[in-house]
């Protein structure tokens, strides 16, 4: 194995430099991308997110070079974390104000505006206009139907290009990191010229959550429509949370209608337990292209997202510990470079099975969303939360190493710190000397590969870097013997 200590140093630096990397996306004004296709240079303004801040034109790396609501949101998120850690300094304080801003702004964009100003596909070359959106989609966008319009362009106009939408996992995981931001900085929410601006886009995401809960939409790959696990259960986290957020602002009428609704998607969500299969599927039945047998790392995604206490669709639901089972069992089989991984890795892991997406490589979230959500568990269960045992969950707790005896229960938390560990030195060997994180590595060869520079790369990194450190804490404050080898 290992020294730990040399483990906890890497650490540490990759997550300072994950901070550094992402604040670098954000409000970068120096940046221009150039789409002569299309017609389009785009300068970002102040508060934008950029999935990627590297431009490409699928030649052969992806276009990324957007601010997409729900990237945007996970990044903004990450950069709490990591001004809580220490990760970064003060500076993130203003890109959240700016990200803010931005936000409301993006809000009062009109199709019908942007078609009046003059005939945009004169400027785009004949071989592109097949990847623009109609006129009647552009028209239709306005008000109520923006926050669901998946990304815009970093200068905050609209984006006309053809994607999937509608999705509308992006609002509630934008109201989520809002109120997270809300709490955890009391100055903020007391501050006369953030605190309007904070409340409407609180509001507005919540509404717009509250009226999409029991709608179809896309998923987070972009690729299917309909019911998803990951959409439902941000939407049921932010209207869990913004009825909280009403009841302590004085709306205690209004949040009840949140909190139903809350109640009622979590309900759907208990449906897309697979007690054959053995874990939580990704989509429902009747979702266009789907089956029953979506097994697809969103579910892990969403459980640490929405980071529920309790243990309902959390690390503590054993069902979802059976799902995260079912990933790793999936990419040990078919992945080469977990075939071939010395015994103190841990695996690394794709979005789902066949994936075809840039030849369907580990992704760096994906498999730091595996060490998360072990790190996540150590600390549920130094809070004092229960590992269940059940039938649903026997193979994970069989490769965490856990017993089925109560007197094993000091012990579960420094072995899920160890478990995370092992997935962390699979991202270490994995990661370029750089330090820089894409968006795949490859399953065969483990060089990076797909969108350079990922923002939602380094944001896994250091939400998966903050949890470890957190359970590492509280390890510590239960006695040295309790913290995994070397780490003491």
């Amino acid at each position: 194995m290992s020294a730990l200590p040399e483990l906890d140093a890497w650490i540490a630096a990759q997550a300072r430099f994950a901070a550094a990397q992402m604040l670098e996306a954000i409000s970068a004004t120096h940046l221009v991308m150039e789409r002569p296709g299309f017609g389009q240079r785009v300068v970002p303004r102040p508060g934008s997110v950029l999935a990627s801040p590297v431009p490409a034109h699928y030649d052969p790396d992806p276009d990324y070079f957007f601010h997409w609501f729900r990237d945007a949101a996970i990044v903004i998120d990450a950069l709490r974390v990591a001004l809580a850690a220490g990760y970064t300094d003060g500076s993130a304080v203003a890109r959240f104000r700016e990200f803010l801003q931005f936000s409301l702004s993006v809000r009062s964009l009109d199709g019908r505006e942007f078609l009046a100003q003059g005939d945009f596909r004169a400027k785009i070359q004949p071989a592109f206009l097949q990847y623009v959106r109609p006129d009647a989609e552009i028209a239709a966008l306005s008000g109520d139907t923006v926050p669901g319009d998946v990304r815009v362009n970093a200068d905050g106009t609209l984006d006309f290009i053809r994607w999937s939408r509608p999705q509308t996992d992006g609002p509630a995981l934008r109201c989520i990191a809002l109120l997270r931001w809300w709490r955890q900085f009391p100055d903020l929410r007391e501050d006369a010229t953030l605190r309007p601006g904070l409340s409407e886009a609180i509001f507005a995401d919540l509404n717009f959550t509250l009226a999409h809960v029991d709608k179809p939409a896309g998923d987070v790959w972009e690729e299917h429509s309909g019911y998803h696990y990951h959409t439902q259960l941000m939407q049921a986290e932010a209207l869990t949370r913004g009825a909280d957020w009403l009841e302590e602002t004085g709306y205690s009428t209004d949040a009840r209608s949140f909190r139903l609704a809350a109640e009622q998607a979590l309900a759907r969500l208990d449906g897309f337990w697979d007690d054959t299969a053995g874990f939580y599927r990704s989509r429902a039945v009747a979702t266009s292209g789907a089956t029953a047998g979506d097994l697809d790392i969103a579910v892990v995604l969403a459980v640490l997202h929405a980071q529920r206490a309790g243990a309902r669709h959390s690390v503590l639901d054993p069902r979802t510990q059976a799902t995260l089972s079912s990933l790793e069992e999936l990419f040990e089989a078919t992945y080469a470079i977990n075939r071939e991984r010395p015994p103190d890795r841990g695996p690394a892991l794709g979005r789902y099975a066949n994936d075809r997406y840039y030849g369907g490589g580990a992704w760096y979230l994906a498999t730091l969303a595996a060490a998360e959500f072990y790190f996540s568990l150590a600390q549920a269960l130094g809070r004092g939360g229960h590992l269940a045992v059940v039938p649903a969950n026997a193979r994970f707790r069989l490769r965490l190493g856990a017993g089925r005896a109560a007197g094993d229960r000091d012990e579960l938390p420094r072995l899920a710190i160890e478990r995370g560990d092992a997935v962390m030195r699979t991202v270490r060997a994995f990661t370029p000397g750089t330090g820089e994180l894409a968006e795949q590595f490859d399953q065969t060869t483990g060089a990076p590969t797909s969108a350079k520079r990922l923002s939602w790369s380094y944001a896994a990194f250091i939400t998966a870097a903050a949890a470890r450190a957190e359970a590492l804490r509280s390890m510590r404050a239960a006695g040295p013997g309790a913290l995994p080898a070397d780490t003491a």
